[in-house]
């Protein structure tokens, strides 16, 4: 049966008592990190300096995890995004927030008071609840008589209710110096009733000086240098945050949001040492922060729970995964897969991790199961002829750990699987194979890869590097370097994949279109030509 909202904060409760490399840690550094008390903090006195307050609402508002009856309402109080504490004083202080069935406000159905805690940067997450399922509504916030800017948001379907239609997007990689945010700005104006993004929110690394060749805008010396401290990693938050097309889709829908390696270290994998646990629990306690995620996603130390189950009615049922948290250690790089890679001790989920991905998916009476993560999961070929390269941060690295759990799907009887990707800043579409190294294998699902909003500046339609991997990989069906993001339609009878790119985000003024459409049909594994 599918998971109700219940079971969904059960999920999140019990997961959040496991708190596994966190007590193997130096004691120490564990204390630290469980307190709050993270290397790097500076007080928030010192960083106002008596300056007189501005917009309180800087940083824009955001939505997230829609379930039937609930979602999460987000907002930081920053009117000096650029200064620790966001230029506010070190006190809590209260915030108003309005929940209204029309943008005007004249039917507001839920409001309320919160507490934006200097704690936790003056974020406030409000998980409101009372909803009715599958329907918008617009939020907003209110304090020192500031209204923040309007979003709107919408809840998910009740359990087992009948869904026409489902609209979706999913999008990752958004290197700020990097390019535009132009394919947020058409995500935003395009009707989606949820967006999915799969990790790269921010990049942990040193911004130049003058922002770049793209931004040529002069930036801070607090984001010049690689994240190590809360202070680093939540400043370079509000910097991204302040990009007004990034605003705009967030305003525009609730996000569902993972990361993966960037909100922390490029290719991490855990590490079991003193500076690295107090380094991922300042990662992860500027990325909950900053996102709209539940209060029990609120981590504990370098532990949060990020892996979770959301379900639109009957039609969909997605299980966001978490790749990184839990993962073997890797050499990273593109080679030739070898017996350590087919390793059956090695696993890019964890035990428990892919344990809840098969009893959940087996579980499910979902039209389409879709599993919402980070890496490629289909291998990809990028030498020519004899020989073979292949990512190995991504499932090929672990292919043991992906034959468990394509194969545990087929095993229950999981149909329609689709699997939605980020990462590797291309877009690529193909079949999933229990056995990839069996031409004649049948295909068991599809999977969608998304190329990055703005990392690696702008790409061409076709190049070497994808015409090659695409005439490597006969299970794929689709390759583009272009930038961009990915708008889904799904309805009972087929999930229609529109790839949307952007002919430049080094330039402003670039255009939007739709590259490729594919589609994968009710019933038939994999991508339809």
């Amino acid at each position: 049966m599918n998971p109700h909202p219940q079971t969904y904060l059960e999920t999140l409760r019990a997961a959040a008592l496991s708190r596994r490399r966190f007590l193997t840690a130096t004691g120490a550094a564990a204390a630290l990190a469980a307190a709050g008390s993270l290397a790097g903090v500076r007080t928030a006195e010192a960083a106002t300096g008596g300056r007189d307050r501005r917009d309180l609402f800087t940083l824009g508002v955001a939505s997230g995890d829609p379930l039937p009856d609930a979602v999460v309402i987000w907002t930081r109080l920053a009117p000096e995004p650029a200064e620790p504490y966001g230029g506010m004083a070190d006190r809590d202080v209260p915030v108003r927030w309005q929940v209204a069935e029309d943008e005007s406000f004249r039917r507001i159905v839920r409001s309320g008071t919160a507490t934006a805690r200097s704690a936790y940067s003056h974020t406030v997450h409000v998980d409101v609840r009372g909803l009715r399922p599958w329907r918008h509504y617009f939020y907003r916030f209110l304090a020192d008589r500031q209204f923040s800017p309007i979003g709107r948001t919408r809840t998910a379907p009740a359990p087992g209710q009948e869904v026409a239609a489902l609209s979706l997007a999913f999008a990752s990689c958004q290197n700020w110096p990097a390019g535009l945010y132009t394919a947020h700005a058409d995500l935003a104006a395009r009707d989606h009733d949820v967006v999915f993004f799969l990790g790269d929110y921010i990049y942990e690394n040193a911004i130049p000086a003058d922002g770049g060749a793209v931004r040529r805008q002069q930036v801070t010396p607090d984001v010049q240098h690689e994240c190590l401290s809360l202070d680093d990693y939540r400043l370079r938050f509000a910097h991204y945050k302040q990009d007004v097309d990034l605003q705009a889709a967030h305003a525009s829908a609730p996000w569902v949001v993972t990361m993966d390696d960037h909100e922390v270290q490029n290719d991490w994998a855990p590490v079991d040492s003193v500076e690295w646990t107090v380094r991922q629990a300042n990662a992860f306690r500027a990325y909950w922060e900053h996102m709209p995620m539940r209060l029990a996603q609120e981590p504990e130390g370098p532990d949060m729970q990020l892996y979770r189950r959301l379900t639109y009615g009957s039609l969909a049922e997605f299980s966001v995964l978490d790749t990184r948290q839990y993962r073997s250690h890797h050499d990273g790089g593109w080679r030739a897969p070898g017996d350590d890679t087919r390793d059956p001790a090695r696993t890019i989920t964890g035990e428990r991790q892919e344990r809840w991905i098969l009893d959940g998916l087996g579980a499910s009476t979902s039209r389409w199961n879709v599993l919402v993560q980070q890496v490629l999961m289909m291998p990809l070929d990028n030498t020519a002829g004899e020989g073979v390269a292949s990512p190995m941060g991504t499932w090929e690295g672990y292919s043991a750990s992906r034959e468990r759990v394509l194969g545990g799907l087929v095993d229950r009887g999981v149909d329609n699987l689709v699997v939605l990707t980020g990462d590797v800043h291309a877009n690529f579409a193909g079949d999933l194979k229990v056995d990839f190294a069996d031409p004649a294998a049948p295909a068991v699902g599809a999977e969608l890869v998304g190329t990055s909003i703005s990392s690696d500046g702008d790409g061409p339609a076709e190049d070497a590097w994808t015409g090659t991997i695409l005439a490597e990989g006969p299970h794929l069906a689709y390759a583009n370097h272009e930038r961009g993001y990915v708008s889904c339609r799904v309805t009972p009878r087929e999930w229609t994949a529109d790839y949307r790119v952007i002919d430049t985000i080094e330039r402003p003024g670039g255009t939007a279109l739709t590259r490729r459409t594919l589609t994968v049909a009710d019933g038939v594994p994999g991508i339809q030509a």
